[in-house]
């Protein structure tokens, strides 16, 4: 591990949505040193519930990252109850979006905070160290992004569609809501300009509504293009099927077929690496015919183990472009 470490070299930046990319965070979290080791979550999932300020993957990274997430469940934390939502639902409220007991804590002091005009980088700073975690993570960007879907049911905020209707609208068409005004959050900004980044990881979250908000931040592509550092992405579609979420059936009412490949075209030349299931290897010459290296790798992670292992591959295939 230390041998990898060294031989990498630099700082690594982790690009990152909900389960799955916290998955990967966690073993890269792992293997890096503080110092070395920058994530960036996405926020365009944010939203307003109960008049709480909720994040839902700067959430999910931290519990993971703090070995306190639901691993069965796939969100939220472990050993959870919900007796204020259950008390909710008895009185008549809104309760179509889950919040536990012990997640009503996280949205209630990071609201607190940000109403006493903290940013949203330094109130995550502030719950994150309250979970033991050292890692430096960060929001995409201090100001507001929402995801909106269009669908065959009208335009629907993102978690309505995620959480309240389950992902069963047909997906047309999605719009970041504030984008074009919104900036890549100052410090991954000096990052990607730091000549010490030795990789940008784009983790296996969901390309549409995972990274695109984040890529959709002024001048963000063209940084991750620019930066001397190798971009490698780790597909999120194992043998045609998302690990979580609605990725898969996102591509299929996008007109793009549910493969690794089509996660690889999708996004182009921003890439330099892309990391490959075993399940997947016959897509690695069309790959590789794109102009992307490719990496071969079991990418399921099941156990701190397997999440590990697949980090291991990410930092040695990004420690090849420097060999």
């Amino acid at each position: 591990m230390a041998n990898l470490e060294s031989h990498l070299g630099g700082k690594v930046l982790a690009l990152s949505g909900g389960v799955g990319g916290a998955k990967l965070c966690r073993g890269l979290a792992a293997l890096l040193a503080v110092e070395q080791l920058t994530i960036v979550a996405n926020t365009g999932d944010d939203f307003d519930y109960w008049d709480l300020r909720i994040c839902p993957d700067l959430d999910s990274v931290m519990y993971a990252l703090a070995d306190l997430n639901d691993e069965q469940r796939g969100w939220g934390l472990r050993d959870e109850t919900w007796r204020t939502l259950i008390a909710m639902r008895r009185l008549g409220g809104d309760e179509w979006f889950q919040i536990g007991d012990q997640d009503l804590a996280t949205h209630i002091l990071r609201t607190q905070l940000l109403r006493a005009d903290q940013s949203l980088s330094a109130v995550t700073q502030q719950i994150a160290a309250g979970l033991g975690i050292k890692h430096i993570l960060l929001p995409m960007s201090e100001q507001s992004v929402a995801t909106k879907v269009n669908t065959d049911q009208g335009w629907l905020d993102f978690q309505q569609y995620f959480v309240r209707d389950q992902c069963q609208p047909e997906v047309r068409e999605l719009h970041f809501e504030g984008a074009d005004d919104a900036q890549l959050n100052p410090q991954v900004h000096s990052l990607l300009m730091d000549e010490a980044l030795a990789a940008i990881v784009v983790c296996p979250s969901n390309p549409f509504v995972s990274i695109d908000p984040i890529l959709s931040l002024s001048g963000c592509r063209r940084l991750l293009m620019k930066s001397s550092a190798p971009v490698i992405a780790v597909s999120p579609i194992i043998a045609g099927r998302a690990v979580k979420g609605p990725a898969a059936k996102m591509m299929r009412e996008l007109d793009m077929p549910a493969t690794a490949f089509a996660v690889a075209e999708y996004y182009g030349d921003l890439l330099d690496g892309f990391v490959l299931d075993e399940a997947d290897a016959q897509y690695a010459d069309d790959i590789e015919a794109l102009g992307i290296k490719v990496c071969v790798a079991p990418t399921l992670m099941t156990d701190l183990s397997s999440k590990i292992a697949l980090a291991v591959a990410v930092l040695g295939f990004a420690a090849s472009y420097s060999a």
